[in-house]
C-alpha cells in the first residue's frame, strides 16, 4: 500500500481493487497523470472520470454547493457502489471532468484502496481498468491482460464482490437523476430520496452531439470482439428464441437453460432469479468469448428490477443496444 500510494503521489498509474470492478487510478488533481489514464485505456477525452475518496468529509475539498441529499446518501451507502455528481471546485482539472463543471465522487468499499487513498492523501481518479470499450475487469488478472506494460503497478485485492460499476446519480438537478445503473439499485435511491428520474441514456445511446455527464453514457462499452444480440422477455421464451438461431455461436444464459445449447459456447451467469450473481459474472462472461472463435453472441437478459437494471444496461451497451424482445 505504501508503494501504491507513492506511485500515485508521483503521478503514476495504479490498478486498484474496489467492490465493483478494478479501477485504473491516478492523482485526480494532477492533469498530466490523468491524461496518462486516457492514453493507457485509449479512452475518449470527453468521457469524465470519477474521484475516489475515503469518506464524505473529503467532499468539501473538491465540491461546492453540496446539497443535503449528498450527505443523506453518503451516510446510508458509503463506502459502497454509489457515485454522486456534484458541482466541482476549481482545484479539480478539466481533464478529470471531461470539461464539465461537475464531478463524480464516490467512496469505494475496499479496505486496501481506502487505505491507499488515505496514505497518498489525494483523491484518486479511476475509470474501470480495461482497454476502452472492452468488458470491465473484475480481478487483477483481467487488468494485467489489458494494461501490461502501460501502467506502473496493480494492487491485487482479490475478485470483486459486486461485479458491475457503481450507480451514478446526478444531484445537480431536481429531481435527482440516475445516469448509470450499477451496484446500488434504483429502488434504494428512491427509498432514500423519494423521486429519482432515470436518464434516457440508460436505455439508449446518446444522440450525436450530446455530451456525457458521467462515465459510460456515450460510447460503446463492455463489448467482446464478436457482435452481441440481447434477448429480453420471459426466460423460457428468450431461451427458445436463442436456441432457434443455430449452432456454434456464443450464448450467455441463466444457469437453468445452459443444457439447451450443447452445440454452442455457453457462459452461464447465474440462476434466473439471482441478479446479484448475474452482476458478478456478466463481465467475466463477455470477456471469456474473446478466447474463442465465436462469430456472434446471444444473451438472455434479466428484467430491470433491482440489480437487473444494471445487468441489462451492461448487456445492451455491449450489444450497441441491438435488442430483440420476445
Amino acid at each position: 500500500m505504501d508503494a501504491a500510494a507513492a506511485i500515485l503521489r508521483a503521478g503514476g498509474l495504479v490498478g486498484i481493487p474496489t467492490e465493483t470492478v478494478y479501477g485504473l487510478g491516478a492523482n485526480g488533481l494532477n492533469g498530466e497523470a490523468v491524461r496518462r489514464i486516457f492514453e493507457a485505456k485509449g479512452r475518449p477525452q470527453d468521457n469524465p472520470l470519477i474521484l475516489h475518496v475515503p469518506g464524505a468529509d473529503w467532499l468539501e475539498r473538491y465540491c461546492r454547493n453540496i446539497p443535503a441529499a449528498a450527505y443523506t446518501l453518503a451516510s446510508r451507502f458509503w463506502p459502497g457502489p454509489l457515485t454522486m455528481i456534484l458541482q466541482r471546485r476549481s482545484n479539480v482539472p478539466n481533464v478529470t471532468t471531461g470539461g464539465l463543471e461537475t464531478v463524480g465522487v464516490r467512496c469505494p468499499n475496499h479496505p486496501l484502496t481506502l487505505e491507499v487513498i488515505r496514505r497518498a492523501d489525494i483523491p484518486v481518479a479511476a475509470p474501470s481498468g480495461n482497454t476502452s470499450g472492452r468488458p470491465s475487469p473484475t480481478c487483477a488478472q483481467h487488468m494485467w491482460e489489458d494494461m501490461e506494460g502501460k501502467i506502473d503497478a496493480i494492487l491485487d485485492g482479490g475478485p470483486c464482490g459486486v461485479g458491475v460499476e457503481s450507480t451514478i446519480i446526478d444531484l445537480t438537478c431536481r429531481p435527482p437523476r440516475l445516469l448509470r445503473p450499477g451496484g446500488l439499485p434504483l429502488e434504494a435511491l428512491r427509498d432514500a430520496l423519494g423521486e429519482v428520474d432515470v436518464d434516457k441514456a440508460v436505455e439508449r445511446g446518446l444522440a450525436p452531439g450530446e455530451k456525457p455527464k458521467a462515465p459510460g453514457m456515450k460510447y460503446r462499452h463492455y463489448a467482446p470482439r464478436a457482435p452481441v444480440t440481447v434477448v429480453t422477455g420471459d426466460p423460457v421464451r428468450s431461451a427458445r428464441y436463442i436456441r432457434r438461431q443455430g449452432r456454434g455461436m456464443g450464448v450467455i444464459c441463466f444457469d437453468e437453460y445452459a443444457e439447451l445449447f450443447p452445440d454452442c459456447v455457453v457462459e452461464p451467469i447465474g440462476p434466473a432469479g439471482d441478479k446479484a450473481e448475474q452482476a458478478r459474472r456478466v463481465f467475466d462472461a463477455l470477456r471469456a468469448f474473446d478466447a474463442t472463435d465465436v462469430r456472434e453472441i446471444y444473451a438472455q437478459c434479466p428484467d430491470e428490477g433491482g440489480l437487473g437494471l444494471a445487468v441489462a444496461n451492461r448487456l445492451k451497451k455491449a450489444a450497441g443496444f441491438h435488442v430483440v424482445e420476445v
